[in-house]
């Protein structure tokens, strides 16, 4: 087996790695390979020198910041598992640093902001003439605000992992899993979906999906996608799947949750993950202050 081949199914069985991000791995290696290719190299005899060039190189092509610095990460990566492997005797790019990144602040909703979007995404639960479909949706964007679950989640939830004590299970990154409570407004929703609108769509073909498109499969990532842009253009909102999940955060800091509380219900690695939401809260006390003290305003 290729030393590529070998290292995406470490990636794959060893640390259970989803599709998307092994398909992230493989372009970003990809382009490691054509480097090498370019110089007539092999990953078994690359110098560090000539990672050195593979800098030069990557900076010629205009990638973002943020681009580089993944794919050095994996570069980085890929040495490292070819020397536990034997398949080197040393690591050739403990000098090849990534780019600097500037911490960029996650985009949240106001609260307000919030209630709009779910009100757009569909009609109350109790509304009993309501669309069946955007039933579906506004149990979905109520979920995603009330868990901070990724859309890679929501899409993979099963019936089962709606658990009796309002708790939700997670299959988060890596295949790891977590715990999430469920908010009552949430679960008046999912119940609305799962008792009137689910049972006429799985009837099609049978699943164990929380979610279903009208086919009765499945409800893709894309999908999900569309019904928060959908529901953002009627309320003149800019959001993203993972628009719900900064605001589940950062609202939750503001209300006083622990951090490290808010870090387990992310299902973050590290809490240094979760605090860039208390910069968000920072940064809203500074607003704050600037406009309503005295002493404050120039």
């Amino acid at each position: 087996m290729e030393p590529l081949d070998s290292y995406l199914r470490h990636l794959s069985v060893e640390r259970g790695l989803s599709k998307n991000t092994l398909s992230a791995y493989r372009s970003d290696l990809a382009k490691y390979q054509e480097f090498l290719d370019s110089i007539k190299r092999s990953v078994k005899d690359v110098s560090a020198i000539e990672l050195g060039d593979f800098l030069i190189w990557l900076n010629s092509k205009d990638f973002k910041s943020s681009s580089l610095a993944r794919i050095i990460a994996a570069v980085r990566g890929f040495q490292k598992f070819l020397v536990l492997e034997d398949i080197r005797t040393d690591d050739p790019t403990q000098k090849l640093k990534p780019p600097k990144l500037p911490k960029r602040l996650p985009k949240a909703l106001s609260q307000d902001q919030v209630l709009k979007l779910l009100s757009a995404s569909g009609p109350d639960p109790e509304d009993e003439v309501a669309d069946p479909i955007r039933l579906r949706d506004r149990a979905i964007l109520e979920l995603m605000y009330s868990s901070g679950a990724r859309v890679s989640e929501i899409v993979s939830l099963d019936l089962d992992e709606v658990m009796d004590q309002g708790l939700l299970r997670v299959k988060g990154k890596g295949s790891k899993e977590r715990f999430v409570p469920i908010g009552s407004y949430a679960m008046r929703s999912l119940d609305a979906y799962l008792i009137r609108v689910r049972p006429h769509l799985v009837a099609k073909v049978g699943s164990p999906a929380m979610f279903l498109n009208k086919r009765g499969g499945r409800l893709s990532r894309q999908s999900i996608w569309e019904i928060i842009q959908k529901a953002g253009a009627e309320c003149n909102l800019e959001v993203s799947p993972h628009t719900l999940r900064h605001c589940f955060a950062t609202h939750l800091i503001e209300g006083g949750a622990d951090v490290r509380v808010v870090q387990e219900l992310l299902g973050h690695a590290s809490v240094a993950t979760t605090q860039i939401y208390t910069l968000v809260t920072v940064d809203t006390l500074r607003e704050v202050y600037r406009n309503a003290h005295p002493r404050a305003r120039r």
